[in-house]
């Protein structure tokens, strides 16, 4: 069964993180999410979301993709965590698939796994870091080798539906959307 890491810091944006799970467990993934501290997760707009398991306790177990969902000041929480900047670098070097929505992918970039590649972010976000060796896009969804990056949380089911099919395949991906539009 393919796995999926989805931590959860506080501070995050709702809609991004219960998009990305609620489709890839469609998909049929195992979803684990994992706080950053031992509190339910308050999201950006107040929405209390209570982790399956805490990060200490998953990060040294491999998944196939890690998802950084967005949000400020998740995002800035994400970035600055010892563990997750950890877990980043070992799922990159292991080439698994790393992926971050609207704010996030500054947590990519301060792993250094950005460096050499084109990304997208909410807008802004990247731009300000002037990284050097990265092109930055406005774009929606943009997948670099095992990086994938989107731009906002008007893009989070797109950017899910992505993960699917770079999971689980075309047909998988086509099952779920059609599913969706019943």
């Amino acid at each position: 069964m393919t796995t999926v890491l989805v931590p959860l810091a506080q501070g995050c944006e709702e809609l991004e993180a219960i998009t990305i799970t609620d489709l890839l467990v469609r998909a049929g993934i195992k979803v684990t999410t994992a706080g950053l501290d031992e509190s339910p997760v308050v999201a950006a707009r107040g929405t209390k979301i209570i982790p399956d398991t805490q990060i200490q306790k998953v990060q040294n177990l491999q998944f196939d993709m890690v998802v950084l969902p967005g949000g400020m000041p998740g995002s800035d929480h994400l970035r600055d965590n010892a563990i997750i900047q950890d877990i980043l670098k070992k799922h990159a070097h292991a080439d698994k698939y790393v992926a971050a929505i609207c704010a996030a992918p500054k947590a990519l970039a301060q792993a250094g796994l950005l460096e050499n590649k084109v990304a997208t972010s909410y807008s802004g976000v990247l731009e300000s870091l002037a990284l050097k060796n990265t092109q930055v896009k406005n774009t929606a969804i943009e997948v670099d080798g095992k990086i994938i990056t989107s731009r906002s949380v008007g893009t989070a089911m797109d950017f899910s539906l992505k993960l699917i099919e770079l999971l689980e395949g075309i047909e998988k991906r086509s099952e779920i959307e059609k599913s969706l539009a019943r």
